[in-house]
């Protein structure tokens, strides 16, 4: 249900530090998929003239997240507000598309059978179904859904990512080095930009996850309206299962003063700053040291196709060159992580699919209860697929990013009309950044249809 807007000012922006947050949750949904699954597959399979991708990718996804960002500033609600002003069904295509590209729980099959092989437990659907569990009693009971998602992911980063800098760098050589530089302009060994036989799938879903991916990246306006940005300061927020308010999914906006035009000024500037530091440089950054580690680790193994056998020969190599320390802790953290980015999917594809399900309604509703309902469907759902026995996460993996890059295609367009038809004349995106969303939408077009090709 939507209601009418309301106008009060903009308040002023903070400090570039107290505002750092909702990209560290998007970064943490990306690292446990195309980071440290995707990437590192095609970069120990094929080499490093894939790394060009990883560029784009992440580039393509910091501008398309910056005008969700945009949307979510202004009107201090999510941009699927936005969407369903525009056509009052697109809600119901949300609902869909988030779930039939995140409904395959691959992520946490692959962190529980990451964790399974360290500890020699021959039943990682069993370890998946715990952790499901646990992961719903977090996002159930903890005090606030956000602060909790958003310290996790946290801590998480800050322990993982410099560890695996750290051992990168010790690994690699001169040469690793310069095939890396290479890579960057799409010089591979023996092709140019991408290799004869490569699975454009595959390709397709690391470019859709170079980053957080498909309708996650959506979720980020939820995360900066949580966090205050902008009106958000004044937005109704979903706190816990034990909340009985019927919150307004509609924000409010602000008169277009003088004052109002220069705080918004200042608003954009530090979210673009806090943007490209926490999740363009941190993400491309851990992107390519990861990239590089599987090439250095497991770029002669033969398997790595198989399952996660990329993930083990890695660790296998590392233990050889380093200690079995340090083997066991590169296993554990990458563990983690997926099992982390895991915690992230379930809760920002619940709070999709719980805020279109509202906005279909008539009258308001309980927004925090429908939450915590599309949780525990989605668990049980997982547990459902771990019951079945099926051990195979990196084929939901790669089916769930190339659904994803469909999804991302389609919603691309549809934020280019909201943001440039909109939007007031003054707050709407420049020609520069207009020009980027619209190649982003014509790059990402092409290859899902080249993928539709190859698979047909």
């Amino acid at each position: 249900m939507i209601k009418e807007t309301k106008l009060k000012d903009l308040p002023s922006p903070p400090s570039l530090k107290k505002i750092i947050g909702p990209s560290f949750i998007l970064l943490g949904l990306g690292l446990g998929s195309g980071e440290i699954i995707l990437w590192p597959l095609l970069t120990s399979t094929h080499g490093l003239g894939l790394v060009w991708g990883m560029l784009l990718g992440i580039t393509i996804q910091f501008f398309i997240n910056m005008e969700i960002e945009r949307y979510a500033l202004i009107y201090g609600e999510s941009v699927f507000v936005g969407f369903k002003k525009l056509l009052r069904w697109l809600p119901a295509w949300f609902i869909f598309s988030t779930f039939i590209s995140f409904g395959g729980p691959g992520i946490g099959l692959a962190g529980a059978t990451v964790i399974s092989h360290i500890f020699n437990i021959n039943n990682p659907q069993l370890i998946a179904t715990i952790v499901f569990i646990l992961i719903g009693l977090i996002l159930s009971f903890g005090r606030s859904i956000y602060k909790t998602t958003e310290s996790l992911q946290k801590i998480l980063i800050f322990i993982g990512v410099p560890f695996i800098i750290i051992l990168t760098l010790y690994l690699a050589g001169s040469q690793d080095l310069i095939a890396l530089t290479q890579g960057l302009v799409g010089q591979g060994n023996g092709y140019l930009f991408l290799p004869a036989g490569i699975s454009l799938g595959t390709f397709l879903g690391a470019l859709a996850y170079s980053g957080a991916g498909g309708n996650l990246n959506l979720a980020q306006s939820f995360y900066i309206r949580d966090k205050g940005y902008g009106m958000g300061l004044f937005a109704d927020k979903i706190t816990n299962i034990r909340s009985t308010k019927n919150i307004s999914l509609t924000g409010n906006t602000f008169p277009l003063t003088d004052k109002n035009l220069q705080n918004f000024k200042k608003w954009w500037k530090v979210i673009n700053k806090e943007h490209f530091i926490v999740f363009w440089l941190l993400g491309f950054l851990t992107m390519l040291t990861l990239g590089l580690l599987a090439y250095i680790t497991a770029g002669e193994s033969t398997n790595n196709q198989e399952g996660l056998n990329f993930l083990f020969n890695q660790a296998s190599a590392i233990t050889q060159r380093t200690f079995p320390l340090i083997g066991a802790a590169f296993l554990s953290i990458t563990g983690l992580m997926l099992l982390s980015t895991q915690l992230g999917i379930l809760d920002s594809t619940s709070r999709i699919i719980s805020e279109n399900t509202h906005l279909l309604k008539k009258k308001p509703g309980n927004i925090s209860k429908t939450y915590f309902l599309a949780l525990w469907l989605q668990i049980f759902f997982g547990i459902a697929v771990f019951s079945s026995s099926f051990n195979q996460p990196q084929q939901l993996i790669i089916l769930g990013a190339v659904l994803n890059a469909f999804a991302m295609f389609i919603y691309t367009g549809i934020l280019l009309y909201l943001n440039n038809f909109k939007l007031p004349k003054p707050l709407r995106p420049n020609l520069a950044r207009n020009l980027i969303l619209i190649s982003a939408f014509f790059f990402l077009g092409y290859f899902c249809f080249q993928t539709i090709l190859q698979y047909t």
